[in-house]
Order: C-alpha cells, then structure tokens, then sequence
C-alpha cells in the first residue's frame, strides 16, 4: 500500500484554476510593489477608497479593533492553533501542516515585501503588502481547501469556495485595516495578493513532499 490514501491538500481539480490564479496574484504583487516602492502617500484609488470608509463611527471602529486582533501575534496563533486542531480533528495532517507552513510563508513572505517595496504610512511604519490581510487570507484559503477536500467538490465549485472565503477575509481585514488607517487599500491588495500566490504554491509543495516520504517509507518496508 502506497499511503497515498491521505488527502491531497490542494486536489487536482483546482490546479487548473488556482495555478494561473496564483501567477497572476504574484504578478499583481510584484506590479504594485514596484509602482509604490519607497512612498509615502497614498496613491489615487487610494486616497478615493479611503475617504469613503474615513471616519466609522464608534461601534464599527471596535468591530475593526476586534478584526485587527486577530491579525496580531496573540489572536493570530490563537486562530492557527484552532485551525491545526481542526484539521487533526478531521484527520487531515496535510491540512495541519499547511495551516503551519503556509500561513507562515505567507506571513514572512508579506513581511520581506515590505522590506523590499520600503512603502511606508503615516511616515515610518512599513505599509506594503498588508501582512494582516495576507494572514486572513492565507488561513481563509486554508480552510477552503480544507472543506473542498472534506466535501468532494468538484473543479467550479471547489475553486468558486476558495476564491469566495479569500475575497470574505481579504476584505473583512482589509476594511478594518483601512479604517483604522494601518494600512493604504492597494497595502491590503498587495497582502491579499501574497496570500493567493504562496498558499496555492506552498500546498502543491505539501502535497508533493508527502507524496514522496510516503512513497520512500513504502519502499522501505518492501526490503
């Protein structure tokens, strides 16, 4: 027996979409890091979106406080913590581990960008790509796939729930994000971005890693 009884993390059915859909998120990331490297004022859609969502009142303002904590190093690894036990739940270690690896590539990869793109708000603090979006968005589309692969879906329907749980998370974050004016919106664009490039990617890497370790313990127990 091969093992490869285990669930793929990121079914072949949803490869023929989510590849290039990463591609292009990649693309958009690397687009916009260049166009706002080393600013610091908010460009035109920018400035637009953000005059719009100025001045919540005092209830959405903690609705966008609560939603920023779980961006933050406390709620955050609540919210894996609670994702990894799901997924062991479910016996899905490949889920587990890509909650833990993809979330955290994801996560490292938004805060290098940063680094790298020296876009900056309110005069120091590194904007671009948001890594609060990123992370909402990477463990959104963790559980997508997760459920993809728990309920069978097929390719439109299994691609239709990832990309549906991304855009919830990426802009329940991104709101609170720009409302509390931590971040420009193409900032929140840029994480969302992050997320659909490495998770996609980080999955198939999962997937392929396991793959191979089961298929060397199988051969292993033949000799």
């Amino acid at each position: 027996m091969s093992g490869r009884s285990a669930p793929a993390v990121l079914p072949r059915s949803l490869r023929v979409w989510l590849g290039p859909i990463a591609a292009l998120a990649a693309l958009v990331v690397v687009v916009l890091g260049v166009l706002y490297a080393d600013d610091s004022k908010p460009g035109t859609v920018d400035a637009r979106i953000g005059a719009a969502l100025d001045g919540v009142g005092p209830r959405w303002r903690h609705v966008a406080l609560a939603m920023d904590f779980l961006g933050e190093p406390v709620g955050a690894a609540t919210l894996v913590v609670a994702t990894v036990a799901g997924c062991l739940l479910f016996r899905c270690p490949r889920a587990a581990v890509l909650v833990v690896v993809g979330v955290g590539m994801t996560v490292g990869t938004a805060t290098l960008l940063k680094h790298l793109a020296g876009r900056t708000i309110h005069g120091e603090h590194l904007s671009y790509p948001s890594g609060h979006a990123a992370f909402a968005t990477a463990l959104a589309l963790v559980v997508a796939l997760l459920a993809t692969g728990l309920l069978g879906l097929g390719r439109t329907a299994g691609t239709s729930l990832v990309l549906a749980a991304a855009l919830v998370a990426g802009a329940a974050m991104g709101w609170a994000q720009v409302a509390l004016g931590a971040h420009y919106p193409t900032d929140v664009l840029g994480g969302w971005c992050t997320a659909l490039a490495v998770i996609p990617a980080t999955a198939w890497l999962v997937d392929r890693t396991a793959d191979r370790l089961v298929d060397r313990m199988a051969d292993a127990g033949r000799r």
